[in-house]
């Protein structure tokens, strides 16, 4: 069965990454709050770190395996075809390891 978030959606462009995990820890952030460069509260299973050059804050993509991301953080490391996957506790976040996975850009 389809995925119901990308049913409406066409894919605009397809990346390969290297991707990487962080959590709301000061190892991995620098601060403990979990609020985003948007603004937003980082959330497991949606929020993504990407360089808003390459992907633009706001988007919603397709990462092969883990379903649909929303670009709403950045960091220093992440330039170019890095992104970091947010996750809520540190061991699962460094247990990721480094990958490397195509994004689907997606339009709505």
């Amino acid at each position: 069965m389809p995925d119901r978030s990308i049913q409406h959606s066409t894919i605009n462009k397809v990346i390969t990454v290297k991707a990487t995990a962080y959590c709301p820890c000061n190892k991995c952030c620098g601060k403990t709050d979990g609020i985003t460069y948007s603004g937003k509260k980082a959330k497991e299973n949606h929020t993504i770190a990407v360089d808003p050059n390459l992907i633009p804050i706001g988007s919603k993509v397709l990462v092969e395996g883990l379903g649909i991301r929303y670009a709403e953080d950045i960091g220093g490391a992440i330039q170019e075809n890095r992104i970091d996957i947010y996750m809520e506790n540190h061991v699962t976040a460094l247990a990721f390891g480094v990958r490397e996975l195509e994004v689907h850009m997606l339009e709505q």
